[in-house]
């Protein structure tokens, strides 16, 4: 696996992987108490220092909702029209700049340009088109039946929270920065972001093409807004009066952000960790599971909160199934695109780099063999770690359950479908999962009984994802509330219940004063409407034409 960067790496302290909150500057303790007032911006691919971005404070944070809250009241009365124009404009600002997004993307994240485009520019694309053609439809009222007050039409509306905020990782500067944003634009929110400090620097320059594309549309830039910072600037945004709030990152942090967000009741959508399964039965189609397993693991560089991070295999297959992943990972590439064409890029922080080479040395420790890679890259000064391949793992080793988060492939065996299950679900995480078998109800009954939000027949879980229709979101420790669909556009607005007279003409609904007869009128009423026999319904209704004695 060739690589073109010089020199060697220092050792840095392992962290876990996705913490956006915790208050460590690049390349600091993660204990540290204070904040710098800059983040230094280092490049994953050299280690070297190439920018610095001034943190903002509390008071800063405040302005920034201040600013967005009014630019959203002003939205909040704009057309879906209005609102289709805004996404047209930012999708053709996307698809104009897509070069300078994956320069952008490479240089702050240290992943391919391939990976860039792929990855990070045409789901965002995706996104847009897909919100153009359905956000009004999934937004404007929806009727639903009155039940029993026949003389009512009944609707649910769904309103504009108001200002929503994001806390975002690392893993997808672009993407992550602008899923949020395409949500808040198309249910008529403002909203303000708080991207990890390990891509202050590209978070920056997308903000400047969102906020010129929303301008181009006739409405107000600041409707978008960007603080950067450490924990204190994340902890003044969750308390800063958002109506809504979106955290993805690690469940450590989840769980920081929920207590927070509690003080102020603010609704809280969590997209937390994975590790997740890709089950391959005795029948699959090996190659197209061999390529899944291969991109599902390797995407991003494994940083993907939806990557393969199990590869369960069934027994009779594994000596194979091992072989041909070990002779694709052999021949993978490592290294900078702007050096050449590359596979696999380097990771983001130098933390989660650690925590990688830590689970591998526990694992080797416990008994997995290295198949191939298993060390960061020789010779390079920026944050490589070879991509890997571990065999004989059993599920309870640490690897198996805490998640890796880097390119490493973890390969397990299984002898029955109900050992897979079992393996499977052997895990706090419950976020996607991915199930290989020609026989498609057999991988059905396999993918349901995963615990999982999401799955995959026979592809990478992954690509759940481009389905936008779908809801993207986990179970169990992969947190709540859901991204994308109807259930992820609905959760930035508030719903109300409508009810409105039918006809031209009503009646007064009276209670006061209270009658003679209320009582056993209102319990016949009962019995006819909810009784469980026709006889016990006929009687009531006897009962109620007839004048009590």
């Amino acid at each position: 696996m060739p690589t073109t960067q010089p020199s060697t790496s220092v050792p840095m302290p392992a962290s876990p992987a996705n913490d956006v909150v915790a208050p460590a500057a690049p390349g600091a303790s993660p204990a540290s108490n204070t904040s710098p007032s800059v983040i230094e911006c280092k490049s994953p691919i050299t280690g070297e220092r190439f920018a610095e971005i001034p943190v903002d404070d509390a008071a800063a944070v405040q302005a920034a909702i201040a600013r967005a809250r009014t630019a959203q009241e002003a939205y909040a009365q704009a057309s879906f029209a209005d609102r289709r124009r805004v996404l047209r404009s930012l999708l053709s600002a996307v698809v104009e700049h897509a070069d300078a997004i994956c320069d952008a993307v490479v240089r702050d994240s240290g992943k391919t340009r391939e990976n860039a485009m792929l990855g990070e520019v045409m789901p965002i694309c995706e996104k847009l088109r897909w919100n153009i053609k359905r956000s009004e439809a999934l937004l404007r009222p929806q009727p639903v039946s009155s039940g029993m007050l026949v003389h009512k039409r009944a609707q649910i509306e769904y309103h504009p929270a108001g200002v929503a905020g994001a806390i975002l990782p690392w893993n997808y500067p672009f993407q992550n920065l602008l899923n949020p944003i395409i949500t808040a634009l198309a249910a008529g929110d403002s909203i303000v972001i708080k991207p990890s400090e390990w891509v202050s620097w590209s978070s920056a320059r997308f903000l400047t093409i969102v906020r010129d594309a929303i301008a181009q549309a006739g409405q107000s830039p600041e409707l978008v807004q960007v603080v950067h910072g450490y924990a204190e600037t994340a902890q003044a945004l969750i308390a800063g009066g958002v109506d809504v709030l979106l955290f993805i990152g690690s469940v450590p942090n989840g769980r920081r952000v929920l207590r927070a967000a509690a003080e102020t009741l603010t609704p809280v959508v969590l997209e937390l960790g994975g590790k997740d399964p890709l089950i391959v039965c005795d029948d699959a189609d090996m190659e197209r599971a061999v390529h899944a397993a291969l991109g599902g693991t390797f995407i991003n560089c494994g940083q993907n909160c939806v990557a393969s991070e199990r590869i369960l295999v069934h027994r009779s297959k594994l000596a194979w199934f091992e072989g041909r992943i070990a002779s694709h990972v052999n021949a993978m590439r490592q290294g900078a695109s702007e050096n050449g064409l590359v596979d696999v890029g380097a990771m983001i922080t130098p933390l989660q780099l650690a925590h990688v080479e830590g689970l591998v040395a526990r694992a080797v420790q416990d008994g997995a063999r290295i198949v191939t890679g298993g060390k960061r890259q020789p010779g390079t000064n920026g944050w490589y770690y070879e991509p890997t391949v571990l065999a004989d793992l059993t599920p309870d080793m640490e690897i198996m359950r805490e998640e890796m988060f880097g390119p490493v492939m973890l390969l397990c065996p299984f002898d029955s479908d109900e050992e897979a299950i079992q393996i499977a679900n052997a895990t706090a995480f419950g976020l996607s999962s991915s199930v290989f078998s020609r026989d498609g109800a057999r991988a059905k009954r396999i993918a349901d009984r995963v615990q999982a939000g999401m799955a995959a027949i026979n592809d990478f879980g992954g690509m759940t994802y481009m389905a936008q229709e779908l809801p993207f979101g986990g179970v169990k420790d992969s947190g709540f509330g859901r991204m994308n669909g109807a259930e992820g556009l609905r959760a930035f607005c508030t719903s109300k219940g409508v009810l409105v007279d039918r006809f031209p003409f009503g009646f007064p609904a009276k209670v006061f004063p209270a009658g003679t007869d209320d009582y056993d009128t209102t319990r016949n009423a009962v019995r006819l409407l909810y009784g469980a026999s026709l006889g016990e319904r006929a009687k009531a209704l006897r009962d109620l034409i007839r004048k009590p004695r």
